[in-house]
């Protein structure tokens, strides 16, 4: 990919690198040549970008352009909300405290070009710093009370940048654009990412099934790389972000998929998605308002859920709002357990969902990619269990119900009209849909927006099929963007 280095006074900067070209941001914004290109990455280099200043727009026309651009202009509002900023360092508070436990003041500050710094022991929480705020160069401070604490992070601009700092910024600025990738010598179109986290026991998609996506992305013309949370400074390289590990809201997946939508990059899971489906409250005012049937329900405070066993008969199921895989999720069998398990469970969330208990020997689940059905399974309940999944089992073998894939054209009409219906409030994502069938009727139990993808169980009727399916979802996705 082409690439542009946007700097005041361009004969003052020399880099060691290929095709990349140093320009001023009038050059940029003015030229025509600049605005038909496709495909550039735009390294924005300005001494400013408040708000109206040429660097402001560089960024902004560079978005509007389909250029990826570093800063982007989210980045850039960033920057007005501090405060923010500073609540968001607190998912790293352990490496920030790790860093300055053996330093004798209580101040420091310290400037950061492309993740890297002067000091080699800051050099770790630097580039931690660099992913949360994609801007070239930041100057950060950190205060001490009762403990270490983002005081202050701002963009410096290349005044600000010291003679002794500045081969530092050169270096690093030819570190972040000479990655092993740039230098592929195959002509693949686009380049997509797939997030996992090598360390969850109990991911979405195991690692036969995470082998079969490799191979349909390269067989669909994609550069694939798999990364970690660790690699969120690189998005703006890709074309698309595949999120295969378990989402929430207040979690790195969702700042992913936030971040990679700022850059205009094909997404599943969608930011708005996991927003949806990890809370069951909204699902629960979501299908109810648009009449899709559900086991009936009530949404509990601490203040209402003295009345409860007024409304609903034991046994029910008690859930939290952002369960996942199963968990979070409890039987309650009388008013004893239902006292115990809520007050452990209202010490995480200020609201809870009751449900109506429908006792079946399986759920179905139906997954869902732009509309179209992919697959259907039957997840049998988990030995001597009312769940698909036992957590409490001895056993390994015992833990999880057994499956069974079934054609999507043998599958109940009425069953796939309720999951796409389902699916169409939240988006055109991958989602998994499971519902109970009682009576011939089907009742949504939830919406999933990272719906289990094994090898050999989800796959079992498409084979390869399924996982190409996917991979063409991302190549329209990206041709409507471009």
């Amino acid at each position: 990919m082409p690439k542009l280095i946007v700097v005041e006074k361009p004969e003052s900067w020399k880099f060691n690198l290929e095709d990349v070209e140093v320009i001023s941001p009038d050059k940029y914004l003015s030229e025509e040549s600049y605005q038909s290109i496709k495909r550039l990455k735009v390294i924005n280099l300005c001494k400013s970008y408040n708000y109206q200043s040429e660097g402001y727009y560089v960024s902004l026309l560079a978005e509007a352009r389909g250029h990826k651009v570093l800063p982007g202009v989210s980045t850039i509002q960033d920057f007005r909300f501090p405060s923010i900023l500073r609540e968001d360092s607190l998912d790293f508070d352990e490496l920030i405290q790790s860093t300055f436990k053996n330093e004798p003041y209580d101040r420091v500050e310290f400037s950061i070009y492309f993740g890297s710094t002067q000091a080699e022991h800051l050099n770790k929480l630097a580039l931690q710093l660099f992913q949360l705020v994609q801007a070239p160069s930041i100057r950060a401070s950190f205060s001490k009370k009762n403990k270490w604490l983002l005081h202050s992070i701002k963009p410096m601009s290349l005044n600000e940048v010291s003679q002794t700092d500045k081969p530092l910024l050169i270096t690093s600025l030819e570190k972040y654009l000479l990655r092993k990738r740039d230098f592929r010598p195959d002509k693949k179109k686009y380049d997509l990412a797939i997030l996992v986290n090598p360390e969850d026991k109990n991911p979405p998609s195991d690692d036969r099934a995470l082998k079969r996506f490799y191979k349909a992305a390269l067989e669909a013309g994609f550069n694939t790389e798999f990364i970690t949370k660790n690699d969120f400074h690189q998005i703006i390289q890709y074309d698309a972000l595949f999120i295969r590990e378990t989402t929430n809201v207040n979690h790195h997946t969702f700042r992913f998929a936030k971040k990679a939508e700022s850059l205009g990059l094909a997404v599943i899971d969608d930011a708005e998605s996991i927003l949806k489906c990890t809370n069951k409250v909204y699902l629960h005012e979501l299908l109810n308002a648009h009449k899709i049937l559900t086991p009936k329900s009530h949404v509990i405070t601490e203040e209402s859920c003295q009345s409860l066993p007024s409304k609903m008969a034991f046994p029910f199921i008690l859930k939290q709002p952002d369960g996942a895989f199963s968990k979070g999720v409890f039987k309650i069998n009388d008013l004893e357990e239902f006292k115990k398990i809520r007050e452990s469970m209202f010490e995480k969330s200020d609201l809870l969902i009751a449900q109506e208990f429908l006792p079946t020997t399986f759920d179905w689940r139906v997954g869902v990619v732009d509309d179209q059905v992919i697959y259907v399974c039957k997840y049998f309940m988990a030995t001597k269990h009312w769940q698909i999944v036992n957590w409490n089992a001895n056993k390994r073998a015992s833990r999880d119900g057994e499956v069974e894939s079934i054609s999507v054209d043998q599958a109940p009409t009425e069953l796939l009209k309720t999951a796409l219906k389902a699916t169409s409030l939240i988006g055109k994502s991958l989602y998994g849909v499971d519902m109970k069938e009682i009576d011939g009727k089907f009742y949504v139990i939830e919406i999933n927006d990272n719906p289990n993808i094994d090898a050999g169980i989800e796959d079992k009727i498409l084979k390869d099929r399924l996982y190409s399916i996917i991979m063409e979802v991302f190549l329209n996705k990206i041709k409507a963007e471009k």
